[in-house]
């Protein structure tokens, strides 16, 4: 019993020392750096593209359902529309300055 406790020890003894210096953050931001590029082009490829659909898909709708309502009513609501419409102009144009801002 003692041999293998002793054993056991050693194995897992060697492991707990291994690890050098000790450097967390050094392999954080080596971590970071790998990964900030991959982040960046799945934020470009998948992420915006995303919402601009979304939010092209509720501007549309919206304009559909403002226009109808001002046959309706006589009187043409322009504020959600606007307001979609500015969303998706700067999310279709966030990909040109917003790593900037990040510093990435």
């Amino acid at each position: 019993m003692v041999m293998l406790v002793l054993v056991l020890s050693c194995m897992f003894g060697t492991t707990v020392c291994a690890a050098g210096t000790g450097d967390v953050a050094g392999a954080i931001e080596g971590t970071w750096k790998d990964a900030s590029g991959q982040i960046k082009t799945v934020v470009n490829k998948v992420v915006f593209p995303a919402i601009d659909l979304i939010l092209a898909v509720f501007f549309f709708a919206k304009l559909g359902t403002a226009y109808f309502d001002y046959r309706k009513h006589g009187q043409f609501e322009w504020a959600a529309p606007a307001i979609l419409f500015a969303c998706l102009v700067f999310t279709l144009t966030a990909p040109a300055y917003i790593w900037k801002i990040l510093g990435m």
